[in-house]
Parts: C-alpha cells; structure tokens; sequence
C-alpha cells in the first residue's frame, strides 16, 4: 500500500491539487481548476468579481469549495487510489477574509482579497487609534495595511454592521477550506494556526498573542469571533463523512493545519533551512527566506510573518512586477522571445535612465496612491529599447530596493513564477541581487502543502523525518538555468541601487543619503 499526500494550492486564479507519494518520490496526480474557465457561473476575470467600485477586489468563497469538489471528482476518475491518501493540507491566498455565523452560513457573500485596496481608511484610523505606526509595528509586529485582513475587519464593522453581529467565525482562505474539509456544516472545524494569522495584522508572530489593543480598536467583541490559534505542525482533525463517502478517502484522512500560500511555496522549493532565499514572480513579486529566530522591521515595510514549521519567514512584496512586463508586451506586440532579443540591444544600466515601477499604487514601499515615475528620460527616449529596458531593470530594482533590509545573506535564490523562465530576467535578478539564481521546476506551493502533510503525518504517526530530508527528492532545480552574476554588469547596478534607493525616498518625501541626480550623472559618465 502506497503512502500518497495531497496538497491544495487555492490561489487567487485557480485551485491547484497535488498527490504525491513519498515512497517512490513521484508526483503522481496534479490538476487545476481555473476559475475564469472552469467556473464561468461566477463572472470572475482573473478570479476576480469585476466592479467599478476603486480598489475593490472580492471573490465568492463557494467557488473555491466548488473547485475542491471538481478536483476530487477528478481525482477519483484519475485511477489514483484515493482510499492511500493519509493526509491533505491547504495553501492558501493569504489575508483574504471569509466571515461565518454559528451555523455555517456565509454572512458576507464576498471575500475581500489580498489585492483589495478599499480600506486604506480604515488602516490610517486603526494606526491612530493605537498611537501610531511604531506603536502598531510593536503590537503586532507590522504596520497597518490595505493587504492585511484587520482593515477589512474594521470596514466590515464600520459599513456593514448587521453582517459583522452575524459572524459567529472570522476566517482566512485556508482556514475555510480546511472547516469545509473537515466537515463544513456538519462539524468542521473553527482554528487558525500561526502562519497565516501573522499575516493578520491582529496577531503578534513575536510574542504569539492577539493585540487586545488592535481588537478592541476594532470591536469590543471581535476576539470572541477568533477561532483558536493551533501549532502549524500538528493536524485539526480529519476529512468529512461527505467527502469519505462521494469520493473515497479513508476515514482516517488527516487534514493537517495548512498556511498561507507564501509559507507552503517556501516548503515546495526547499527553502526550510538558513540561507535559501525564494523569489516569486507573479503579477506582484515576493521574496522571502527561513529564519529561526523572529524578525520584527522598524518601518514595519518587511512583514513579519511565522512558517508553517514553528520558525518564522520575513516576506518582501511588491505590488507590481508582471503587470508592468505584460502591459510592456502588448504595447509593442512583442513576445517573450521578442522581448529577450530588445533587451540584448540594451546597454546594462540603459544609460542612467529609470523607472519607479508603481503601476496599481505599491505595497512595498508603502504607497497606495502611488504613480510610475520616469527618470532621466530626455523627450526622445521613450522608446521601444530604452522602455523595455527600464520596465525589467526598474521591477527588479524596486523589489531589491525593499529585500536589502531583509536580515539575509542570499547563498541562493530559487525562483518560481513564469518570468523565471526568462534567461533575461533570471540574469538581471542575479546581477542586481549579487547571488546565484535557479529557477524550480515543479507545483509551487501546493507541492509544498503536500510535503508538510507528508511531514505532520509521519510526525504523528512516529516515523520522525526532517522537512528537509522529506522536500530534497521533490524540489527540482533546473541547473541548466542556472544564472551567476557578472562582474561588470555588477559594478553598474551597485550605482543603479544608490539611484533608485535615493529616487524612491525623494519621491516619498524622505531625505536621501545621496543625490539621485548627481549619482546619475556620475553613472552616465
């Protein structure tokens, strides 16, 4: 009998589910359901309900459960014995949140997404009524914002108050799926354990409490409506009665504690040791590394999050990154390919000419209403060459110019996301970021649900194994992508790092250490 796990990545696009088996090492079952295609009776674009409503970005939460159901019903027409499975575990779209009353029912028929912007209100009265952004940042171990699921609390609270009495349960997107899991309205279980709860803005990762400060700002009777915080390593309890009986799991099915999908994407590419960093280049970019010991960000811009192993992952995220690279694409209708061959016209640096690319406002630098700012562009230079250019240097810069304050030294970045593909991407991050770039191959952060299921179940069942140990078989690197980089090239981007650090301060409003004008000039010379 075979030991097989699964993995469910529900994403802001799609639900991934992965089933591997530990024995032989083998990915033996991966599908996607896509919810724009394979769920049209929701409307969604990009999985995500069209408004005109300015920053609002909200999904059913229905559609995600119905997702799990199309998976499995795949799943058991796959051939795979389900009945094998002995644990699943959820990744989730982190900061999203689903709101429940006493028996189950949603009481907010949408859920706010990481995405939604719709709340700076609420993040600038909930940072005053604490004292203020330091006083948050040590309360919670991060400053207030739009991306967090306390602001969308708190507007639920303020604007829509018969739904917020109704909620009996206030969830993230994986502690949904895993009461859903586990039973749903016949029993499923209410927890949330530290990972995705970090990501709150509600809970401190440093000293794992709730801020009684942050709540009551909130509501008086918000922590009555906080499901417990559980270990991240243990399981909750096991598969549901429906799920048993329509698609065959055991009854002995664990469903493991789960995270957010940042967490489990550091499990799928092996970064559960010191010095690994990942990079995720997706419509936003991420990067973030293993850390034992808690890292708390004075400016409170790095967010300060726990793993999903006991430890902690101080994660950088950038708002825009291939949003800007594909609107480049369809302007000059260029291909991926197309795009490599103008950027080899380019002269590293593109002559001192830059751009700070916020696009849709910024997360990191904290600048919600933020524009793009172009720099050093003479009239004559918007060009194809001198644009493209700029677009590629200026994402990469932007996410270097927030990962500098990170407490790591990058032995290795592993990357994920399609633009790790890119020979010129791949090269440009590891010039940028002085360190060696590989891409993995593989399922991302649904792969790394079931490994940590693989992971807690044999805990659990005494066949002690390091997550280290277990992940090393299934994490591929592509070594014939691998990038190292380029003394000259370098040289150049450690004057481009001054300018855009300076540039990035001036345009906020912050004094700079140097000149970004006189750096430029030294830099074209």
């Amino acid at each position: 009998m075979s030991q097989l796990f699964a993995g469910i990545d529900s994403s802001t696009q799609s639900t991934k589910l992965v089933v591997i088996d530990v024995d032989s090492s083998q990915v033996v079952f991966v599908d996607v359901v896509n919810y724009d295609r394979d769920l049209p009776k929701y409307q969604t674009k990009n999985g995500v309900i069209q408004t005109e409503q300015v920053g609002v970005s909200e999904s059913d939460p229905m559609m995600w459960t119905e997702a799990i159901d199309v998976l499995f019903s795949r799943l058991k027409e796959s051939g795979v014995a389900v009945n094998d499975i002995k644990a699943i575990s959820v990744s989730g779209q982190q900061h999203g949140l689903v709101s429940l009353d006493a028996a189950g029912n949603l009481t907010r028929k949408r859920s706010k997404l990481w995405n939604d912007f719709s709340t700076q209100e609420e993040c600038d009265l909930l940072t005053q009524a604490v004292g203020g952004v330091d006083e948050m940042i040590d309360q919670v171990g991060n400053s207030q914002r739009t991306g967090y699921t306390a602001a969308k609390i708190m507007h639920m609270a303020r604007h829509e108050a018969d739904a917020f009495r109704q909620t009996a349960t206030f969830f993230l997107v994986h502690n949904y799926i895993n009461w859903y899991l586990t039973g749903g309205k016949m029993g499923g279980v209410r927890t949330m354990e530290p990972g995705d709860a970090s990501g709150m803005a509600l809970w401190n990762p440093k000293n794992g409490k709730w801020s009684a400060k942050v709540l009551q700002a909130i509501s008086p009777t918000l922590e009555q409506k906080l499901p417990a915080i559980k270990p991240s390593d243990e399981s909750i309890g096991t598969i549901g009665r429906s799920f048993v009986e329509n698609y065959g799991f055991s009854s002995n099915c664990l469903i493991d504690a789960g995270c957010g999908d940042n967490m489990y994407g550091a499990v799928g590419t092996g970064n559960v040791v010191p010095g690994v960093v990942t990079i995720s280049l997706g419509t936003s970019g991420t990067a973030y590394t293993f850390l034992e010991e808690p890292y708390i960000d004075a400016g409170g811009e790095i967010a300060a999050f726990c793993d999903s192993t006991g430890h902690y992952l101080p994660l950088l995220c950038v708002s825009n990154l291939a949003n800007g690279y594909n609107d480049i694409l369809a302007q000059f209708n260029l291909t991926h390919a197309g795009f490599i061959d103008v950027i080899r016209q380019t002269p590293v640096g593109n002559r001192g000419r830059l751009l700070l690319p916020w696009y849709m406002g910024e997360r990191t630098p904290d600048v919600p209403h933020a524009a793009p700012v172009y720099f050093g562009f003479s009239l004559g230079d918007f060009t194809r060459e001198i644009l493209c250019r700029a677009v590629l240097e200026g994402h990469i810069l932007n996410l270097y110019d927030g990962f500098r304050k990170m407490p790591v030294t990058a032995k290795e970045i592993r990357l994920t996301g399609g633009l790790s593909q890119s020979e010129v991407w791949r090269q440009t991050i590891a010039d940028i970021f002085e360190a060696q770039v590989v891409p993995v191959e593989g399922e991302g952060a649904a792969l790394g649900a079931a490994l940590h299921a693989a992971w807690v179940w044999k805990k659990e069942n005494e066949q002690k194994v390091s997550l280290d140990e277990l992940t090393r078989p299934f994490v591929v690197l592509l070594e014939s992508l691998r990038c190292r980089p380029i003394a000259q090239n370098v040289a150049i981007y450690r004057q481009m790092k001054d300018v855009f650090g300076a540039l990035s301060r001036r345009v906020r409003g912050f004094s700079a250490a140097v000149d970004p004008f006189a750096m430029r000039l030294k830099l074209v010379n």
